[in-house]
């Protein structure tokens, strides 16, 4: 499959495109010819090379508001576009890593309660610092995330009561771990929404 007939590339230039609704059509065009031109040109064989270049040409909102400023500057009649999040805690990869920190010291407090709630602790601190994520779904990620602690005490507690079968601990066990995991989910589909 050419690089330029992948469903990423298509998805990404479908969204440049609704972006740049407001530039004139005929700059519109030429902005994605170009970013056609660069993703046929990188030759990009496989997913990963697509991702790569990609992440590379940067985020559709900001291609396109970088597209409107220019087309702004040079004396069109294109109001700004929203700003894309910015700062340190704003970046894809930074996003990833947010978004498993807590999910990961959730479940990690099971093994290692210091380190797992340390790490809980300091990614619950990033979710909420940073602007990718509205409070509602800072407010899920936290939930989630202290879901599994929060079973896991209360498990211990009604074991040591002698009130927990076989069955329970493993509803508690893949509660535990499932109930992080979508939280996970619900953040990275978030981004991309």
């Amino acid at each position: 499959m050419n690089a330029i007939d992948h469903p990423l590339v298509a998805a990404y230039l479908d969204a440049v495109a609704r972006e740049t609704a407001e530039l004139p059509a005929e700059r519109r065009a030429e902005l994605l010819a170009d970013l056609r031109e660069h993703i046929e040109v990188s030759g990009a064989p496989d997913d990963a090379g697509i991702r790569a270049v990609l992440t590379e040409l940067g985020e559709p909102r900001t291609v396109a508001a970088s597209a409107l400023a220019e087309e702004g500057a040079a004396g069109g009649s294109v109001p700004k576009a929203p700003d894309a999040p910015a700062g340190p805690l704003a970046g894809r990869q930074t996003a990833r890593l947010i978004v498993a920190l807590p999910t990961l010291g959730g479940l990690l407090v099971l093994g290692s309660p210091f380190a797992g709630t340390l790490m809980l602790a300091i990614g619950l601190a990033l979710l909420w610092k940073s602007p990718l994520w509205g409070n509602r779904h800072k407010w899920i990620g936290t939930a989630t995330s202290v879901a599994g602690p929060g079973l896991l005490l209360l498990g211990g507690l009604a074991l040591s009561a002698g009130r927990l079968g076989p069955v329970e601990v493993l509803l508690i066990s893949v509660f535990m771990i499932g109930v992080p995991l979508l939280g996970a989910r619900i953040l990275l589909r978030a981004l991309r929404g």
